[in-house]
């Protein structure tokens, strides 16, 4: 089974070498395609990840919904494997992957914790260990069969946020869905921009407008007017 990972990228210069020279340290076959779609990013980030040794397409238009499904048109793999760039991902992922699929798992996510300390950070890792929707997020990175992803038409790029829960619930109404019992490495950076209790509220806010259907483009302004940004 063919592994394709795809990286959606905007302004990620600082960390696109260091996944993608990841990604190819730990692919014991040296088979695993390795694609970022980027969104026009001014610093660099499409040569970093071209000089680190990865397949880089210019999204047709931004948002990572409309990257990830791009990337998947350009993929030649039959499982499909979404990360963030910032993260850090299982050394042993080529092979929890396969395996997951093997067993009848066609799609599933890691846990995770926080490249922090924080003790609150901690309490959010832990809740990865369970099934919930609000358990999960993209940071966590998601396999997928080509077959069962086109089968849901893909990402909804109606979303320009929240993208990756409308998929994984459109994934458990379909089919099994594995919580890898082993850790990616997340990004603590957003929580050390804003307080811990600033990103819990603003992503409850967010969590809320999802599941009452407000239109994704309302619920992205309201997330981002609650958080800075660096």
């Amino acid at each position: 089974m063919h592994i394709s990972v795809i990286i959606p990228t905007y302004h990620e210069a600082d960390n696109i070498a260091r996944l993608v020279q990841e990604l190819r340290r730990h692919d014991p076959g040296h088979d695993v395609e390795i694609i970022v779609v980027d969104a026009g990013s001014p610093d660099g980030t499409a040569d970093a990840a071209r000089q680190a040794g990865a397949t880089v397409l210019l999204a047709p238009k931004p948002g990572r919904a409309s990257q990830m499904n791009h990337g998947a048109r350009h993929a030649a793999g039959d499982i499909l494997y979404f990360v963030h760039a910032d993260v850090r991902i299982h050394p042993g992922y080529v092979t929890t992957v396969r395996r997951a699929v093997r067993d009848g798992y066609p799609a599933g996510c890691y846990r995770f914790r926080f490249d922090s300390r924080h003790p609150l950070l901690r309490l959010n890792s832990y809740g990865t260990r369970f099934q919930g929707l609000m358990s999960r997020g993209g940071d966590q990175t998601l396999f997928i069969t080509r077959a069962l992803f086109e089968q849901l038409g893909g990402f909804d790029e109606h979303y320009c946020i929240m993208e990756d829960f409308d998929m994984i619930r459109r994934i458990r109404q379909r089919a099994a869905f594995l919580v890898v019992p082993q850790d990616v490495v997340v990004s603590a950076r957003k929580y050390e921009t804003n307080s811990w209790l600033r990103v819990q509220l603003a992503n409850l806010t967010a969590f809320s407008m999802f599941f009452l259907r407000v239109p994704p483009p309302r619920i992205a302004r309201t997330y981002k007017a609650l958080l800075n940004y660096r």
